[in-house]
């Protein structure tokens, strides 16, 4: 799992493999600048590509010079500018700024002077000022990042898009960030890549290992966390020889009503491609034959009422219960919710219009059984909780009611982050647009589910389960597209992720 860091223990990361490897600060430049030197010759081939590289005074734009330099030596057509925002440089930029005038001509960008560029003809490499800003770029900078931002031209940002802050909202100075096309973060992963605010100035964004000791971010302390395929694959529980139905447990989903039966074939669907040993769902009797033939593995607990739920059946055999897909908010159907939340000792998950009731009756927060999973897009956790200011707000908004209430919160998007008790957030790597369909959310909930109903760790249940769900989104989008998927395709899929999987 990779740990995403603040700045402050990013400048440690560098100092302790600095003093601890050992290696000149120099050489760490020199090591970093290859690796993305590397990355960029791998993609844009000379003799289709020119770079103008902008490089700041400080460590960045140090970057920045050895690229130049090593673009130069490969062949590139190269043209660099340094942007002199202020009177004082970094050693380590001093020495490759000497080390490039050898080789080639530098244009020096004083304050007031204009940054001529020639618009769409060079790729434009941003190394102007990196991760550790705690304002926004002002006056003639701000003009220089204007001028960036109009010229036409791919960017490409060393580390972090210059203005960019690493671990607070920019978005009250969005029009001074520059808005690259790819960005290729150095050495640790950084929070601001993470949300969606910032997609616009991040663009497609490649992590770009250094080298940094791994007993020293191992032990940095932080509550952001990236989940790799490593720790995907230590969770998947293993399937003993003498195994039955009965060993991996039963779930109960509440979900459908008039016109909304849908929600429930996908929910029911999805849980039977979980590995659980049995499926049921509560939903209206009059509609479950729509259930019986579209999923006949799962089984019935009919409902009286025709159109919604209203009947809270006995719960105690089943070892997990789903409830919200499409189950609509009457009066009688939050009761039963209120019930469930009462009565429940097996894990849940409430998503959809579970969520919608719980927005109407908030007090009822305090009462979830510990580790219950609510899985909220943004406008249903805006309901349920009120409106942030911005993304990384609204992230520590998820990760307080999560801590408040003993619950896990998925909030989904891209990246999606899933909030733990313990403050802890895991963000998701798998997933793609093509999920932003009605059904996708139906499907995750039937999923995890099915996970918890075999006794998962509701934590691990909720990694995996996000895990496999934009995994298999993403098998389906290789397949079929991004436009013509369907949450449906989803589910199809869903074997294909498991084995990507399964050892």
């Amino acid at each position: 799992m990779y740990k995403i860091l603040p700045v402050g223990l990013i400048r440690d990361a560098d100092r302790d493999c600095i003093e601890k490897e050992p290696i000149a600060s120099i050489d760490l430049m020199e090591r970093a600048s290859n690796a993305c030197f590397d990355w960029i010759s791998d993609h844009f081939p000379k003799e289709n590509f020119s770079f103008h590289i902008l490089a700041g005074i400080g460590n960045n734009g140090g970057d920045g010079l050895a690229i130049a330099r090593m673009l130069f030596e490969a062949g590139y057509k190269v043209n660099t500018s340094v942007i002199r925002f202020s009177d004082k440089s970094s050693e380590d930029f001093n020495i490759n700024l000497e080390r490039l005038k050898k080789l080639s001509a530098i244009e020096e960008i004083s304050k007031g002077e204009k940054l001529n560029l020639r618009p769409g003809q060079d790729i434009i490499v941003d190394a102007i000022l990196g991760s550790g800003i705690t304002r926004s770029p002002e006056g003639w900078l701000a003009d220089i990042i204007h001028s960036i931002n109009n010229s036409e031209s791919p960017i490409i940002a060393i580390d972090i898009p210059s203005g960019l802050m690493t671990d607070e909202s920019s978005i009250n100075h969005a029009k001074n960030i520059v808005q690259a096309n790819i960005t290729l973060t150095l050495g640790v992963h950084k929070l601001a890549l993470f949300l969606p605010e910032n997609e616009r100035f991040v663009g497609d964004w490649h992590f770009i290992p250094i080298g940094l000791r791994q007993e020293f971010i191992s032990e940095a302390k932080t509550r952001h966390h990236y989940t790799t395929i490593e720790d995907i694959e230590s969770l998947v529980l293993p399937r003993p020889k003498f195994a039955h139905k009965g060993t991996y447990g039963h779930t109960l989903i509440f979900a459908g009503g008039k016109g909304k039966m849908g929600a429930v074939v996908l929910s029911a669907k999805a849980a039977l491609r979980s590995g659980c040993g049995l499926v049921s769902v509560h939903t209206p009797e009059k509609q479950s034959h729509i259930i019986q033939s579209s999923a006949p593995e799962a089984m019935i607990s009919g409902d009286a009422d025709p159109n919604f739920i209203s009947e809270f059946p006995e719960i105690a055999q089943f070892t997990s219960i789903g409830f919200g897909p499409g189950c609509g908010t009457d009066e009688k159907t939050a009761k039963v919710l209120k019930n469930i939340i009462q009565n429940a000792n097996q894990p849940l998950v409430l998503d959809a219009d579970a969520l919608n009731i719980l927005a109407e009756n908030k007090t009822w927060l305090a009462f979830l059984p510990k580790n219950s999973i609510l899985t909220p897009h943004i406008g249903e956790f805006k309901r349920l909780n009120g409106d942030s200011k911005n993304d990384f707000e609204r992230l520590n908004d998820a990760s307080a009611l999560a801590m408040k209430h003993g619950i896990i919160i998925i909030l989904k998007g891209a990246n999606t982050a899933i909030c733990a008790p313990d403050g802890n957030i895991y963000f998701n790597p798998t997933g793609n647009p093509g999920m932003a369909k009605g059904g996708s959310g139906d499907v995750l909930t039937g999923f995890l589910a099915g996970l918890l109903a075999k006794g998962m760790n509701p934590l691990h249940a909720a990694i995996l389960g996000v895990y496999l769900h934009g995994l298999a989104g993403d098998i389906a989008a290789e397949n079929l597209s991004m436009e013509a998927m369907k949450s449906g395709d989803i589910i199809e899929m869903l074997p294909e992720a498991w084995n990507a999987v399964i050892d």
